[in-house]
C-alpha cells in the first residue's frame, strides 16, 4: 500500500472572491500562505518518501513549504493540475452563468462529457489526473508520498479510491489548505 497525504493549496485571491481559477496561474495570498506554513509543520515529522506539485504557482507556493519543512525536492507534474474552465477562467458564476446561460446550463446537466468553451470535461481531468496518480504509486510502493494539487483534482482522486461515484466529485473538494491521507494498493 502507498499512503498518499493529498494536499488542497492555499488561498488565492481568487478564492476568496468565488472566481473561477482553473488552470490561471493565481500565487498565493498571505492567508494561503499562512495555510501553507500550517500543512508544512504539521507533517515535518511524517516519514513522506516525495513530494509532488501541480506546476501551477498557488500549488508549487504549498509545496514548497513542506519541501523547506522536510528537505526533499519537489517533483512537478502537469497533469496534477486543476481542471481547465476555458473561457470561463478568472469569471464569478454570476457572470458564467449569465453570459453563458445555454452552455452552463448543459454542463450543469452533463458535466462528465461537457466542457467550459475551450476547457476539459470531467472525463479529460479524471484520465490524466489518474494516470500520474497511478505513476506515482508504481513508482512508491510501502511509502508516503504528498501530492499538492487542486481542489477539483484531488476530488477525482478520492472519487476513484474511495469508491465514490464521479457524479459526486463536486461533493469532495476539500477546502484550501486542508490535507488528508488515503492508501492505495501499489498492484
Amino acid at each position: 500500500m502507498t499512503d498518499l497525504i493529498l494536499i488542497r493549496h492555499g488561498e488565492t485571491d481568487w478564492n476568496l472572491e468565488g472566481r473561477w481559477q482553473g488552470q490561471a496561474d493565481v500565487a498565493l495570498n498571505e492567508r494561503g500562505r499562512t495555510q501553507a506554513v500550517r500543512i508544512a509543520q504539521e507533517l515535518k515529522d511524517v516519514s513522506i518518501s516525495a513530494i509532488y506539485s501541480s506546476d501551477l504557482i498557488r500549488a508549487f507556493e504549498t509545496a514548497q513549504e513542506l519541501s523547506e519543512a522536510t528537505g526533499l525536492p519537489i517533483q512537478i507534474d502537469r497533469r496534477l493540475r486543476e481542471i481547465h474552465q476555458g473561457e470561463w477562467q478568472g469569471m464569478l458564476v454570476a457572470d458564467i452563468r449569465s453570459r453563458y446561460a445555454d452552455h452552463f446550463e448543459r454542463r450543469r446537466l452533463d458535466p462528465l462529457n461537457i466542457a467550459p468553451p475551450g476547457g476539459e470535461t470531467v472525463a479529460q481531468v479524471r484520465s490524466r489526473v489518474l494516470a500520474a496518480v497511478h505513476e506515482i504509486v508504481s513508482q512508491h510502493p510501502s511509502e508516503t508520498v504528498a501530492i499538492v494539487s487542486h481542489g477539483f483534482a484531488l476530488a477525482v482522486i478520492l472519487a476513484e479510491y474511495q469508491g465514490h461515484p464521479i457524479d459526486d466529485v463536486w461533493k469532495l473538494i476539500p477546502d484550501n489548505g486542508a490535507w488528508q491521507r488515503i492508501e492505495i494498493s501499489s498492484e
